[in-house]
């Protein structure tokens, strides 16, 4: 094998590797560093004229069926590394930022649908409430909606006290009593989104253990739908915190776009 014909193979396996790793789901995957933090935007191959989006907070392809039909449908998905920050201000601020990046350097749309998964709800819920002017609807999946459910584990949750410990250092908590007087959980700080009549799906197992549906989104319904705001709650009998999603996600992909259509 002649130095030439070697270096030509590699070139070729370089080239080959770097397509791979270019492409999420048959889709182009543009993969980037924003101030320090991964992020990524997975582009769909025929853009809507309104440049819609979901931002995937947590767990970037898990269950992504909706996503997956998203893109089908010309929207983009964007996702930036958060983890181990539960949704604390200082997590909004990076969040902030990327919200920055993507409108002006992308051309996305000014609002967009926030996706929860998990203690992904904890950053969907408090961005939106931040931002609601800039917040199209949000799709929430098994979501943490207060941090005293999960990971501090105060009522009939399982909690995690790793996750306890991180979640209160990150929001500058000194101990259990300040977590305590925290008034800013999504579920005590409803009114602003509420008022902005900001649409919200959100879909259960009944039989979760981990993020119990009452102290979480059936609690959040009942708040939200009280200060006048819109929800849906999807149950699903007997299901845990696993699976996520839905096996046939038209309901949810209805959903969203219904709210976001120009």
């Amino acid at each position: 094998m002649t130095l030439l014909f070697r270096t030509a193979l590699l070139f070729s396996l370089i080239a080959s590797l770097s397509a791979q790793a270019a492409e999420w789901n048959g889709f182009e995957n543009l993969d980037f560093m924003l101030d320090g933090r991964k992020a990524r935007l997975v582009k769909p191959k025929t853009p809507s004229t309104h440049r819609p989006w979901i931002w995937r907070t947590e767990f970037f392809g898990h269950e992504p069926q909706a996503d997956l039909a998203l893109l089908a449908k010309g929207f983009h998905v964007a996702y930036i590394d958060v983890q181990n920050m539960y949704g604390a201000p200082k997590a909004l601020d990076i969040m902030d930022a990327f919200y920055t990046h993507l409108v002006k350097e992308h051309q996305l749309h000014t609002k967009t649908v926030l996706e929860g998964f998990s203690r992904g709800g904890l950053f969907a819920l408090n961005w939106a409430i931040r931002h609601p002017d800039r917040t199209a609807a949000l799709y929430l999946d098994a979501p943490v909606c207060t941090f005293t459910s999960w990971p501090a584990g105060w009522g009939i949750g399982k909690g995690s006290p790793n996750d306890w410990a991180r979640c209160k250092a990150v929001y500058e908590l000194a101990d259990d009593d300040a977590a305590r007087a925290y008034k800013l959980n999504p579920v005590d700080n409803l009114a602003t989104l509420a008022k902005a009549r900001v649409p919200i799906i959100s879909v259960c197992g009944d039989a979760d253990k981990v993020v119990p549906l009452e102290e979480n989104s059936a609690l959040l319904k009942t708040r939200y739908t009280a200060l006048g705001g819109p929800m849906e709650l999807i149950a699903k009998p007997g299901v845990d915190h696993h699976p996520h999603s839905l096996k046939d996600p038209t309901p949810i992909v209805d959903f969203i776009l219904k709210h976001t259509q120009p």
